[in-house]
Parts: structure tokens; sequence; C-alpha cells
């Protein structure tokens, strides 16, 4: 699983295989903690590949003055779908 701090205001998280919905799911509750904005990154490869997500990760932006609260969520969301799909990885942008 990734790592469970955030690292920075804004960081690049990757589910690697995870579908197109299910990257949409993850922004959507990720959007649902206050102040918090994921947007998705497209697929940088060359050629289609079917089996692989036309996602290549989400950038996630924190507010400077994000609570405990709002962060456990987050840190809570990015866990379940690492439970659920796949484990994920993080990067500081």
């Amino acid at each position: 699983m990734g790592q469970t701090a955030i690292e920075g205001l804004r960081e690049r998280v990757t589910y690697p295989g995870l579908p197109l919905a299910i990257y949409r799911e993850v922004a959507a509750h990720l959007r649902q903690v206050l102040g918090i904005k994921a947007t998705l990154i497209a697929q940088d490869c060359q050629q289609f590949d079917y089996n692989q997500s036309q996602i290549g990760a989400l950038q996630v932006e924190y507010p400077t003055n994000l609570s405990d609260r709002d962060r456990q969520q987050v840190e809570a969301i990015l866990a379940y779908y690492a439970r659920v799909y796949s484990p994920y990885q993080r990067q500081p942008i």
C-alpha cells in the first residue's frame, strides 16, 4: 500500500491497472473532503492497450489548512480503494 502521510500540497496518486470508472469514483470521493481537488491525468502511452487504464494517475491538491480529521478521511478513501482494487503509489509534485 502507499504511504500514510500527505507529503505536500500536491501529489500524484497511481493505482496500476485501475479502470477509468473506478478512478472517477476515487476522484469523486476525494472531492467530498472539503478543499480537496482531484484531477484525472490521462495515460501517456504511445499505443492504446486495452489492458491498461485510460488514466495514468490522479493529481490530488490539498489546502494548506487541511484538518487532521479531513487528512484521515483522505487516507481512509485511498486505503479503501487499495484494499478493494490494487495498491497505490504516491509521489509529491
